[in-house]
């Protein structure tokens, strides 16, 4: 996990980009202007995105398809976003689609196993367990809609969970991959608060919760195309030291 922090620029670069989201993340609270503040927040995590996958394009075909799909599931989080302010379907399909993309993605580094399968399964039950059973909610016709949506976030943590167990050659890489996909998971149980609980919250605490979280989980996501390839990269420069030995 130390092979994280040793390229100081890429790290200094994802810090930056964290700093600058949570800024417009802050006005967002602070003035309420979804359609300005969230847009630009949203925009900055797909450039974080492109900006790591252009460090290490090239590098190794496996990983370069792990960068694809990660910015697939960027752009469609991003969209997902802009289109919650006034679309709620439209925007959580679009949440949906880019969680597939990340599922996807971490198949890229760690082969879709029967253990995925166990640990999805697990956070879906507690899941279920907090949609259905808490009285607390009022969901009407979008019940389906939270299901389904709660089914496919559920495997994207699940998969992040197994891979940091089970794959022991990309613990850093995981690390960041788990953390960011957790913090987008208890991100999302805080939006289904703040839309469709009964709870009185005149301040509005459910929300910033939601979002307070939801940017540093992008920026992390974003930041693992580049530390997807940190593996690949001290293996090449093993072999390029080999054959410059012979």
């Amino acid at each position: 996990m130390k092979k994280i922090f040793e390229d100081k620029r890429i790290l200094l670069i994802n810090m930056l980009f964290l700093v600058v989201t949570f800024v417009f993340d802050i006005c967002l609270l602070v003035t309420h202007n979804r359609y300005v503040f969230k847009t630009i927040a949203s925009v900055l995590f797909v450039i974080c995105g492109i900006v790591n996958f252009v460090l290490v394009y090239g590098q190794d075909k496996r990983n370069k398809l792990f960068g694809w799909f990660m910015l697939a599931g960027l752009v469609f989080a991003c969209a997902g976003d802009i289109l919650l302010i006034d679309f709620f379907i439209p925007g959580a399909i679009s949440f949906a689609i880019g969680h597939v993309f990340f599922f996807i993605a971490y198949s890229m580094l760690h082969k879709i196993n029967w253990k995925d399968l166990l640990i999805s399964l697990a956070i879906f039950a507690v899941a279920l367990v907090v949609i259905l059973a808490l009285p607390v909610f009022d969901y009407g016709s979008m019940l389906p809609i939270v299901i389904v949506y709660a089914f496919i976030i559920s495997c994207m943590l699940g998969k992040a969970i197994s891979n940091f167990a089970f794959d022991k050659e990309n613990r850093g890489q995981n690390f960041i991959i788990i953390l960011g996909s957790l913090l987008f998971f208890l991100s999302d149980l805080m939006l289904l608060f703040n839309v469709f609980s009964t709870i009185s919250d005149p301040h509005n605490i459910f929300d910033i919760i939601c979002l307070v979280l939801y940017y540093p989980a992008e920026i992390l996501l974003a930041s693992s195309i580049y530390h997807a390839n940190i593996k690949v990269k001290a293996e090449n420069k093993m072999l390029s030291e080999s054959v410059d030995k012979k």
